[in-house]
């Protein structure tokens, strides 16, 4: 490997080599405008290179890679660590590589882990349409892939680990439903903010959620999609459905980390106890915050047990076992009825915390 294709490491107790590297857009700038023009490049890439195995691994040990579209967003990150956690119970050396949410930026790491000699590829893609790419490139070169998370819309894989999104959405939408006609609120509409619905996951959370408002006949005013994923980006989107209907009495925000934006557009907007707030997903705040009621609830996906649930199903593939080829995890619908039950479940599958203490 050249100095060029050298990334950054640091290395933990048991080898897991982490690398988060924002790839220069000029390297894949030129050819990277069709996917003929990626397949070409990715070409001229392969080779047979002798690849340095993470620090502290032996150089036999299996190397997987976790091709991830931004580990800066919370639930990625935690993601990665149920995939580390179950690689080092099984022995794996393993990488993980952060697009920063670009699709460009993402098929260089791809390049990147194949050229380096990856035996297995955990992938949660930027967007399904993303998704087709990687998955050809990865046939290509002889790699499997499993995906967690996000989805594709074609290609071959092993398998496929995702969240019951349509079910988690509905569920959560008949918390809310019962929060409103608790209230008497059941006049009022309701506005989402919602991730790109180019993806397999987004449409999903749309589909259920909307059901349970038809089942209710609470009215949904309008719908804005998330780009960057940020404070700004939520709390504008927030305050634009806040805007443009004054019967609004609920904002849906089908992720997580981004909540402040929503409810201090909430605040800003003078509407503090007039506007419910329930998100997809969660963050160790949520803890506190639906059992003071700040929030309504929350529809938590399990993303450290889909990381484990990946690396285990890559494991039985490489092993020559059969693999299933698409499992849906549940998504636990969270509220103030039920949340002391299910917080040790919530600590570690849906927040990561497995060595923390006890309690909230």
């Amino acid at each position: 490997m050249t100095d060029a294709m050298k990334p950054g490491r640091s290395a933990d107790r048991a080898g897991t080599s982490v690398l988060q590297r924002h790839v220069s857009r000029r390297t894949f700038a030129a050819g990277l405008g069709s996917v003929g023009g990626v397949c070409a490049l990715f070409g001229s890439f392969i080779s047979s290179t002798a690849v340095a195995a993470p620090d502290g691994v032996a150089a036999a040990s299996p190397r997987l890679a976790y091709l991830v579209s931004d580990l800066r967003i919370p639930f990625w990150d935690i993601m990665w660590r149920g995939v580390r956690s179950e690689a080092r119970q099984r022995s794996y050396a393993v990488e993980v590589l952060s697009a920063g949410n670009s699709p460009r930026d993402e098929l260089s790491l791809l390049v990147q882990a194949i050229r380096q000699g990856v035996q297995g590829l955990i992938v949660s893609p930027t967007t399904s349409s993303a998704c087709v790419t990687i998955l050809d490139l990865a046939e290509k070169a002889g790699v499997p892939v499993v995906i967690s998370d996000i989805g594709t819309d074609g290609g071959r894989y092993v398998s496929y680990i995702s969240s019951d999104n349509e079910t988690g959405a509905h569920g959560i939408g008949v918390i809310l439903a019962d929060a409103m006609a608790e209230r008497g609120w059941l006049d009022g509409s309701v506005g989402i903010v919602a991730i790109p619905q180019k993806r397999a996951n987004g449409q999903a959370r749309t589909a259920g959620f909307m059901r349970a408002m038809e089942e209710r006949a609470i009215r949904v005013s309008g719908i804005r999609q998330q780009v960057n994923f940020t404070y700004q980006e939520t709390f504008d989107h927030a305050s634009d459905l806040l805007r443009g209907d004054p019967s609004l009495r609920a904002i849906w925000l089908q992720g997580s980390d981004r909540y402040q934006g929503a409810l201090d557009a909430i605040a800003a907007a003078g509407r503090t106890g007039e506007v419910l707030l329930v998100t997809f997903d969660a963050e160790p705040e949520f803890l506190d915050l639906i059992p003071q009621g700040v929030l309504v609830g929350a529809g938590m996906q399990q993303p450290f047990l889909m990381g484990e649930k990946a690396v285990a199903a890559m494991d039985r593939h490489l092993r020559g076992q059969a693999v299933e080829r698409v499992r849906k995890l549940p998504v636990l619908t969270v509220s103030q009825d039920n949340i002391d039950a299910l917080t040790p479940l919530i600590r570690r599958n849906v927040l990561g915390l497995t060595g923390a203490g006890k309690g909230r």
